[in-house]
């Protein structure tokens, strides 16, 4: 019998974290089947309206955007979008007929897969965080499967559609084969010097700016050296500070090669998204968390509560950085011991090929369905 190929719909991002996992489900999907027709469904004005085309997926924005908890007047507006924003996702499902709609979480996500859901095609959501975000936890009663990266997630998701299959990560991460000090080099990094990998985001995070800002001081003390992420937004400011230490810091906007980045490293400092959480327990590397307070249900928190738990981390929290971040950094550069069991005790909370898992999930709801 001729195999049939699916018409997958994914929707959802907002953030790298919502970004990264739904392309490598794209790329399992293309893996099992190069015929698979994928479709991408963003937010107009988001991160995924570039990404995605980047990575060679068509998208199509929707003008969803999330309400305003301090100012409720200005949500008229944000209605309006949602009204409009669920009639485009209608006419998105009669264009392009999927076979099922794929939800990662973000803006777009829950207009179009409640519209899937009202039209019988069936849905499968991928939660990335220790406590479910709101848009998912709406969908979950008709979703046929909810993928989690954490345990316990029955608090959020009925029981029976829930599988543990944990967080893809970015395809590259995990298969760079360099050494060390072969990664230092590309990278332009000192080879004699332990290195701290300070990562805010894409668009950096200013208190982890401000905070390590006022560690180079200890950290070169400690004979340490700082490969700084700061994020577009504080790009400038921040290479005048670096550049008063050249000897111990290398700053730069962006990351792009973050494989040879975490092969460099000797200590992460980092913010507790879920993806990069599930990087950093895939690769095993000793880290701080600073959780941002600025998120949906302060997930961040309890997504480093959780590693703290298993003495898998370290956690600051934001409003304690600028007074802890440096001590603790060159605590932990100077406590060989101590990295190697936060790197061991990371290490065991990976989950791994989730990508493909979620894929044989999603093969299997296409089997029943037929």
């Amino acid at each position: 019998m001729e195999q049939r190929h699916y018409k997958i719909l994914i929707s959802g991002g907002g953030t790298g974290g919502h970004i990264f996992p739904a392309l490598s489900i794209a790329n399992a999907l293309r893996r099992r089947d190069p015929k698979t027709e994928i479709l991408f469904v963003g937010a107009e004005g988001r991160m995924e309206m570039e990404r995605v085309p980047a990575a060679g997926y068509e998208i199509i924005g929707l003008p969803v955007s999330g309400f305003n908890r301090k100012n409720m007047l200005s949500n008229v507006k944000v209605v309006f979008k949602l009204l409009k924003s669920m009639l485009r996702a209608k006419k998105v499902l009669k264009d392009f007929n999927p076979d099922i709609a794929i939800g990662v979480g973000g803006y777009a996500s829950g207009p179009m897969l409640k519209e899937a859901q009202k039209h019988g095609i069936p849905t499968l959501l991928q939660e990335q965080n220790s406590y479910a975000g709101v848009t998912n936890k709406l969908l979950a009663k008709e979703a046929k499967a909810i993928c989690v990266a954490y345990p316990d997630m029955q608090r959020f998701f009925p029981e029976d559609r829930i599988i543990l299959t944990g967080n893809p990560v970015r395809d590259n991460i995990l298969t760079a084969d360099v050494s060390k000090e072969e990664a230092r080099r590309q990278l332009g990094l000192p080879a004699h010097r332990k290195l701290v990998l300070v990562i805010g985001g894409s668009l950096g995070a200013r208190t982890i700016n401000q905070s390590i800002a006022k560690a180079f001081n200890k950290i070169e003390n400690a004979g340490g050296y700082v490969l700084w992420q700061t994020g577009k937004l504080y790009a400038d400011e921040c290479r005048k500070i670096a550049d008063k230490y050249n000897n111990v810091v290398k700053a730069t906007p962006f990351i792009s090669r973050m494989d040879l980045a975490y092969k460099a490293a000797d200590v992460v400092v980092s913010r507790a998204g879920a993806g990069t959480i599930s990087e950093l327990q895939l690769l095993g590397l000793p880290t701080i968390l600073i959780p941002s307070p600025n998120v949906a249900e302060d997930h961040q928190r309890k997504n480093a509560e959780a590693l703290v738990q298993c003495n898998a981390a370290v956690m600051i929290l934001d409003a304690d950085a600028p007074d802890k971040l440096g001590s603790e950094t060159v605590a932990l550069l100077n406590d060989t011991p101590r990295c190697e069991l936060l790197s061991e005790n990371i290490r065991k909370m990976a989950l791994r090929d989730a990508d493909e898992k979620i894929v044989d999930t999603i093969y299997n709801i296409l089997s029943d369905k037929k």
